[in-house]
């Protein structure tokens, strides 16, 4: 893995028909804001080889969205993605690394957050950017690492949707 793209799901509605967190569809806003960063990702250049999507029905909706931007892309969805924590979702991403250049993480918080700030700081990113997703992680907000060959993270980009 040369590319690492983390992507949190867009907005969701506040409940399911069947009550079940998992069960969350996209808000019709949600779908267009995650069909929205998937222009912005593309059109920057970040297009994932592999989009690794949690199960939950608001990421799978997200990837939906977001897709048509990524034609070339393969997609596999990891139940263990669900609520992951950091720790989780970098071992998902690690597991990918073997099979594609850039690996995109279609998830959830506060792990996409936790990684995105743990992902940072081993960069050395300017303290500014950390306290910037210290404070904020929007729904459908992306962030983008180059991946060195020793496997250290290198800040590629952030991307927070317009609203």
């Amino acid at each position: 893995m040369d590319r690492l793209i983390l992507l949190r799901h867009g907005k969701a509605e506040p409940e399911s028909e069947t009550g079940d967190d998992f069960d969350r569809r996209l808000a019709v806003h949600g779908a267009v804001e995650s069909a929205a960063m998937g222009l912005r990702l593309a059109d920057t250049g970040f297009r994932p080889d592999l989009a690794m999507v949690s199960t939950a029905a608001r990421a799978r909706g997200t990837w939906e969205a977001a897709a048509p931007a990524f034609p070339e892309a393969q997609v596999r969805y990891e139940d263990e993605l669900y609520h992951a924590d950091m720790q989780t979702i970098r071992h998902v991403a690690q597991r990918a690394a073997a099979e594609a250049a850039t690996v995109m993480i279609v998830g959830h918080n506060p792990g996409l957050q936790e990684l995105t700030i743990a992902l940072l700081m081993e960069g050395r990113a300017p303290a500014g950017l950390i306290a910037k997703v210290q404070r904020n992680y929007p729904t459908a907000a992306a962030s983008v690492f180059l991946i060195d060959g020793a496997g250290r993270p290198h800040y590629d980009g952030l991307f927070f949707p317009e609203r």
